[in-house]
């Protein structure tokens, strides 16, 4: 059995930097307070909470006084002023690509079009963003938009950061019909792009693909759907411990993929079983 890894695959610049800010406040600080997993993975938040790290539900719930930490996919305006009113030091690690979407949402906002923003409605990066913009803002998926009769005189859209730019083009090319000016910014990260497209050229040659990454991961998701798109046989998996040796008999050529929340150390595991085989 051969397998072959995306190229590029794993932690994207943005998750690595609030890994590595984390890290080192954990070092400077006894505990580190985030409101909500810093990063959408499991071990790797586990692997952090032995160092310190305290997870709270919310904001609200972080004691004043403490050191709190800013997750990668940020925070509401509200939320933003409530921590940095309550804690003696805030360590900002949203994810500079989320943190553009929030100004692009604000502006667009300020210059009276309805924002509308492709992406899941309960994921924190989406919720993060709407807290930016004082108006009612619509969250939309690509398929269901089609259910929106009415009309606005403008729209701006715009995207959570780990959306497909196929849902992108397509969300465009049916609000178009709904208003007289329609303004679309292009806010899905290049990283996000980029694994993207290295799962496609991928899937093209290997029979079997592999795709490591938290199930709370938006990114490993899209990772996982665009590999099922070709017809393989994907197995989704949060550690190497995971992977069935069963599944892998009779597959020749397996490809790996991993999330860009997956740390390093995850995907070296999972090699390196994948090497023993």
């Amino acid at each position: 059995m051969n397998f072959v890894i995306a190229n590029p695959t794993g932690l994207c610049f943005g998750v690595r930097r609030a890994i590595e800010q984390l890290e080192l406040a954990l070092r400077e600080n006894k505990s580190v307070y985030a409101a909500g997993s810093p990063i959408h993975n499991p071990q790797e938040v586990e692997r952090l909470s032995r160092l310190g790290l305290k997870v709270t539900p919310s904001v609200a719930e972080i004691p004043g006084g403490t050191a709190a930490f800013i997750r990668a996919h940020g925070l509401s305006r509200g939320e933003d002023a409530e921590l940095r009113e309550k804690c003696r030091k805030v360590i900002d690690g949203t994810c500079p690509f989320v943190r553009n979407v929030q100004k692009k949402a604000a502006e667009l906002d300020r210059e009276g079009y309805k924002v509308i923003v492709l992406g899941d409605f309960d994921h924190p990066e989406v919720k993060g963003i709407l807290g930016h913009v004082d108006g009612d803002a619509l969250v939309v998926k690509s398929e269901n938009c089609i259910n929106l009769r009415a009309r606005f005189g403008k729209i701006g859209i715009l995207s959570q950061t780990t959306q497909k730019e196929a849902d992108l083009a397509d969300l465009a090319s049916k609000l178009v019909f709904l208003t007289e000016e329609l303004r679309v910014y292009n806010t899905i990260c290049r990283a996000t792009v980029e694994r993207q497209e290295s799962v496609k050229k991928l899937a093209e040659n290997v029979g079997a693909v592999v795709v490591i990454g938290g199930k709370n991961s938006a990114n490993t998701r899209a990772l996982v759907e665009i590999s099922q798109s070709f017809g393989l046989d994907v197995k989704w998996i949060e550690s190497a411990g995971e992977l069935d040796e069963g599944w892998l008999r009779d597959k020749n050529e397996i490809g790996v993929a991993a999330g860009g929340s997956t740390p390093d150390w995850l995907v070296n595991d999972l090699t390196a079983k994948l090497s023993r085989l």
